[in-house]
């Protein structure tokens, strides 16, 4: 096994923070970075991601951005391997801890780019998209109940907790163009620290 391509064989791979996107970028021809919720605790200093194509789910835009990794694809005219990594959080020690919204968050993703098409997924991909099918109808709760929820409300931050969730209404699909418009390419990402 490759530890340097992990997934290789796969057109949608999943991973979790900071290694995850060490561990997926090298061959991918975008990473999605799953971000449902703002960070808590500090944040690393800010990786450059250099020529790397890398965009922002959040939880207002996976449609979107599943339409615009198939017109990605499209243009390409080949397979357009797409990384979806959940940025994650860190417990006080600083050792990381996955948080159940971004990998809820991947597995909207990861599930509306099935729904396209873009369907090789890897197990790691299969089981935030499994997760998200089972719950659901419980991602607006299942993310305010969460742990980062709860430490951000013990912040003082609820009211990013309810504009995140808010996002999470359903939305009516916009045109090719909007949709397009609305994709946030970053060339750098704080991760959690």
């Amino acid at each position: 096994m490759s530890e340097s391509l992990p997934q290789q064989k796969y057109q949608v791979r999943f991973d979790v923070g900071l290694a995850g996107f060490q561990a997926l970028a090298e061959d991918a021809d975008v990473i999605i970075l799953a971000d449902a919720l703002p960070t808590v605790g500090d944040t690393a200093p800010a990786t450059p991601f250099g020529e790397h194509l890398v965009i922002v789910a959040d939880l207002g835009n996976p449609a979107r951005v599943a339409q615009w990794v198939l017109a990605q694809q499209t243009e390409k005219a080949d397979r357009f391997s797409v990384a979806v990594v959940a940025v994650g959080e860190r417990r006080r020690d600083g050792s990381p801890r996955p948080a159940v919204e971004d990998f809820l968050l991947a597995g909207e993703v990861i599930d509306e780019l099935s729904r396209l098409g873009i369907d090789h997924c890897s197990p790691e991909a299969a089981a935030p998209s499994a997760g998200f099918l089972g719950l659901h109808r419980a991602l607006r709760h299942l993310v305010s109940a969460s742990e980062t929820a709860v430490a951000l409300r013990a912040a003082g931050r609820a009211e990013e907790i309810r504009a995140a969730v808010d996002l999470a209404r359903p939305h009516p699909l916009a045109d090719a163009a909007q949709q397009s418009a609305e994709i946030r390419r970053v060339r750098e990402f704080q991760f959690p620290a």
